[in-house]
């Protein structure tokens, strides 16, 4: 009888570092995204919950990071997030973000890092 192996599937943190580090915008400097005001997330970004959000509001505010950190594809990092808000939010947000990706996005760009181990 014949033997059929099947490979191995990659483990799921590999997957989901890759599927971040995909995303990612060349540098910080690259969102551009609003200080204030109002932002309506697309279906692709927001599918489940809300999907508009007040900037003003810290928690709102906070809450929109982390969907678009994890759901949205590279074009929506650079329309939605903000280099300034996000080192500002960082060493909070890190926290309420996947491993994952956390480590992809604070290997990639070391001053979301070091804003962490300055808020310690």
């Amino acid at each position: 009888m014949a033997s059929t192996t099947f490979p191995v599937p990659p483990p799921a943190a590999v997957v989901l570092r890759a599927r971040y580090a995909s995303r990612l915008p060349a540098a910080l400097d690259e969102l551009r995204g609003p200080t204030d005001g109002r932002v309506d997330l697309p279906g692709h970004v927001a599918w489940s919950g809300l999907t508009s959000y007040d900037l003003e509001r810290p928690r709102a505010r906070m809450s929109l990071y982390r969907t678009v950190l994890a759901e949205g594809q590279r074009e929506d990092l650079v329309d939605y997030l903000n280099r300034d808000l996000l080192l500002e939010q960082w060493p909070v947000l890190r926290k309420l973000v996947s491993r994952h990706l956390r480590q992809v996005w604070e290997d990639a760009f070391p001053a979301l890092a070091d804003r962490a181990i300055a808020a310690t």
